[in-house]
């Protein structure tokens, strides 16, 4: 039963954390596209309390995701082959979402030099990383 819980919590932090990795970069796309001072202040606020807010969600599905490793035990993490690609795929969206600090501090400091466009496709990645764990968690392929 304990099991069950420790799975629920984790999807429950991973869906959180999403919803924000989702949302920040098309408050990205809205910044890289306003001549207003008044608006990229704000917009400044709501990237950094989104980022700040979301990143405590990303950090428990971290926990909660290894508890479920470990959980299941070395033999079946071994013999998981798709469960090495989702985590290649988790360990990506770490890396996006340390990246996503890094926007959020040239934003801040009025140092961004990439358009709406770019923002347009880097907010479509977590999208499409997150069919392939869904897909690989549920179908559980053998390679």
């Amino acid at each position: 039963m304990t099991l069950l819980w420790v799975k629920a919590l984790h999807i429950i932090f991973m869906v959180a954390w999403f919803a924000g990795i989702f949302y920040l970069p098309r408050l990205f796309v809205y910044h890289a596209q306003t001549d207003s001072a008044d608006v990229s202040a704000q917009l400044k606020v709501m990237e950094r309390r989104l980022l700040f807010f979301v990143t405590p969600f990303a950090i428990l599905t971290l926990v909660f995701g290894l508890w479920l490793i470990i959980a299941y035990g070395s033999a079946w993490f071994a013999a998981s082959s798709w469960m090495h690609i989702k985590l290649l795929l988790v360990v990506f969206l770490y890396g996006y979402h340390g990246y996503c600090f890094k926007l959020l501090a040239d934003f801040k400091h009025d140092r961004n030099r990439r358009s709406h466009k770019f923002y347009r496709i880097f907010n479509e990645v977590p999208v499409l990383t997150l069919f392939a764990i869904v897909f690989l968690a549920i179908l559980k392929p053998q390679f």
